[in-house]
């Protein structure tokens, strides 16, 4: 398949595939992923459909994942054709207080180490990796301002933030002219779909696009997980990493495993497969600007890029939306059209005509707006 069809990101310029790489897989520092080789081949393999939406981290396999894609890109002559994202925040330095965080420090001393490892004089879009609930938010936006005017960054985002602070950095950057956000980099699969309360509709209105990671839940959408009597659900990383302190390894429930049998049910008369059919869901939700997919064997990527060559009929996609939604919560659970009507009397809609300006609402779950090592690539 092709990927030469390409979203802009956000409100920016950048145009970018809709399937992204992951290369968190690249290297096999963590007890899992790819080796050299592999890795290159599943580079070649998406750079050669015609992507070139590349994510890694500086904290990724020690390093190594930077240091390979730069070796790839370079291989190949292609830095001017790819968009390199990468992300800071994690400390690789445990007992230096200034080697993690967001803060200005932390900010310029792992935009300098990803361009060296990168070998490359600039980042396409920089994100910061994960709040870390103490740096001010004005001093991550004027920091991130200072790289894109000195040269080193083109575009900045955000990843694995609260929807406030997303709100406010943005604000921030209207507010003081410093370089706005252009990306949201979130999870959001079939089982966690916690986003559409507010990242979506924030994302939509003030122009930051979704980047999706981890759209098959770290495998469990593809299949390879089974609950079984004795506990064991499968070999992988989901049971590798059962008891570990990371939000993004605890799939393995009874809700999601009735949310895996449904995508198996679809899957199977779509003739395709799980993870194509998972992957497909998300790159057509409503202000998804692309998917990240990671794997460590060329055939695995090979699957996932044949996620947009085809259309979930909407009687099937209905199917996995009921089988997936989740309770809207407060205050979502007040925005009903009959709480509504007593804010606004008979008329709640609005006394303007169709098309004046976009609807806000809030759908019911089973009719919802459709259209540490993190768990990023799967």
């Amino acid at each position: 398949m092709s990927l030469a069809s390409t979203y802009t990101l956000g409100r920016s310029g950048l145009r970018v595939s809709r399937l992204a790489l992951g290369t968190m897989t690249f290297g096999t520092d963590w007890g899992w992923g790819a080796d050299k080789a592999t890795a290159r081949a599943m580079f070649d393999a998406y750079v050669d459909a015609g992507g070139n939406l590349v994510d890694t981290a500086d904290l990724y396999t020690n390093g190594n994942s930077e240091t390979w894609l730069g070796e790839f890109v370079r291989e190949r002559s292609l830095r001017d054709r790819m968009v390199i994202v990468t992300k800071y925040g994690y400390s690789a330095q445990p007992d230096n207080p200034n080697a993690g965080g967001n803060g200005r420090k932390n900010m310029i001393r792992a935009v300098e180490g990803s361009l060296r490892r990168l070998g490359t004089d600039y980042i396409d879009l920089y994100l910061l990796h994960s709040w870390d609930q103490l740096t001010p938010v004005d001093e991550v936006m004027r920091g991130f301002d200072d790289l894109v005017r000195a040269g080193k960054v083109r575009h900045v985002g955000l990843s694995n933030v609260p929807a406030w602070y997303a709100s406010r950095a943005q604000t921030l950057a209207e507010l003081r002219g410093y370089e706005p956000l252009s990306a949201l980099q979130l999870e959001y699969s079939l089982v966690e779909r916690a986003v559409e309360h507010e990242f979506i509709p924030l994302g939509q209105q003030l122009g930051m696009g979704l980047m999706a990671w981890s759209p098959l839940a770290s495998g469990l959408l593809s299949g390879k997980y089974r609950p079984s009597r004795d506990g064991q659900f499968g070999d992988g990383r989901l049971q590798t990493m059962a008891g570990a302190d990371n939000p993004a390894f605890a799939k393995l429930t009874g809700r999601n495993f009735a949310i895996v049998a449904e995508l198996e049910a679809v899957a199977r008369e779509l003739g395709r497969s799980m993870a194509q059919v998972a992957l497909n869901w998300v790159a057509h939700r409503p202000g998804v600007a692309s998917v990240l997919v990671g794997a460590t064997r060329p055939e695995q990527l090979a699957d996932n890029l044949g996620a947009l060559d085809f259309v979930i009929p909407p009687a099937l996609r209905d199917r996995l939306d009921a089988a997936s939604s989740m309770p809207p919560g407060y205050p979502y659970s007040f925005f009903t059209p009959g709480m509504q009507a007593m804010l606004a009397g008979a008329n709640p809609v609005g006394d303007k005509p169709a098309g004046y300006q976009p609807p806000i609402r809030i759908e019911a779950p089973a009719a919802a707006v459709g259209g540490a090592a993190p768990a990023e690539n799967a």
